[in-house]
């Protein structure tokens, strides 16, 4: 009797743990949506077991388009509790599998900054809308293109609490002016210092920018990190493209950890 009701107890624990586990999973749901109209396509993720309205944050992708990779730190932040929308910058169909290709997309989506802010927008108020999410608590992380998308942003949407960019193209946003001093938008960028797309001259212009607009930025610096350091398929991309890209594990750590913090100060 002993034994069977240690089983017993056992097998019933288990199965509350697994209902548990399978109630708190994350909900990940594709979005069609349009602008100017072009259909778009994201995706939405969330843990559906906490209740009530938490703050949101958009996913902006790399240069390759709205893939598989952004869909995973939009799950990752939703384990974190939040919100995520991992939005779509090119239009519906539109994942480079080679960097010219993916060079066209992202040219061409920069050609008009009015229109890339309007796909931008036309997610953020997606995401806004969503009966999870506390409107007034936004915040957006990007890659790459990506993050040099959402530090163009900071400068002109005050809807946004603070943005991220990870091994962002700083040039982005270079001339663009915000829409008032100082940004409210509080900004966090992480960098690889061996990133041979992001010159020293560019940091140096960006980092006098945040200070004529008085933005409260940090920007952190990895020292022998590449460009794409968070991706784990960069090696990947380097070895079949001849592109100067690295996965370094500590870096995509370390950064993800302070992003976190990050997030919990901005949304006090």
């Amino acid at each position: 009797m002993g034994k069977l009701t240690f089983y017993s107890s056992f097998l019933i624990t288990t199965l509350l743990l697994s209902h548990s586990n399978l109630h708190a999973e994350i909900k990940s749901e594709t979005i069609k949506y349009e602008v100017g109209g072009q259909p778009f396509q994201g995706t939405l993720s969330y843990d559906d077991s906490i209740k009530g309205k938490r703050p949101g944050v958009l996913v902006v992708h790399e240069w390759w388009g709205h893939n598989a990779y952004a869909n995973k730190r939009a799950e990752m932040l939703a384990k974190l509790g939040y919100t995520a929308f991992a939005l779509d910058m090119y239009g519906t169909g539109k994942v480079a599998d080679h960097p010219e290709d993916a060079k066209k997309f992202m040219e061409a989506t920069l050609a008009d900054m009015k229109v890339a802010e309007a796909r931008f927008n036309a997610a953020l108020k997606l995401l806004q809308q969503q009966s999870t999410v506390e409107a007034g608590k936004i915040a957006a992380i990007g890659y790459c293109f990506g993050g040099g998308l959402v530090l163009h942003m900071a400068k002109v949407n005050p809807d946004l609490a603070g943005v991220v960019s990870y091994h962002g193209a700083l040039g982005i946003a270079a001339n663009t002016q915000p829409v008032s001093k100082p940004v409210k938008t509080k900004i966090m960028v992480f960098n690889g210092a061996d990133d041979p797309f992001i010159t020293q001259e560019q940091i140096a212009a960006f980092k006098q920018d945040m200070k004529s607009i008085g933005a409260d930025y940090e920007f952190i610096d990895y020292p022998g990190v590449k460009h794409g350091f968070t991706n784990p398929e960069a090696d990947a991309f380097a070895k079949r493209f001849n592109m100067p890209l690295a996965y370094n594990e500590k870096a995509d750590k370390d950064s993800w950890e302070k992003t976190q913090m990050f997030f919990k100060k901005i949304f006090k």
